[in-house]
């Protein structure tokens, strides 16, 4: 899995505010960028963490891989 699918499962999985799962989805989709998520207050320390976890890599690849089937649209 990539680094950005993966912070975006990260994200999603350890909010239960609905706004951080929005963005988190927005992230997986590519409609926004880790760079533009650092810029907003209410996300920076969600961030860190997910990152950190990234960096340690304590991330289960079949949950990043079942979390990107569920929530990545796909345009034709």
């Amino acid at each position: 899995m990539d680094k950005v699918t993966c912070i975006a499962y990260l994200l999603y999985k350890s909010s239960r505010n609905q706004d951080i799962k929005e963005k988190a989805i927005e992230l997986l989709n590519g409609d926004v960028s880790i760079r533009d998520l650092k810029r907003s207050k209410s996300l920076q320390a969600d961030l860190v963490i997910a990152e950190s976890l990234m960096k340690k890599n304590k991330v289960d690849k079949n949950q990043v891989q079942l979390f990107a089937e569920e929530f990545m649209t796909i345009e034709v």
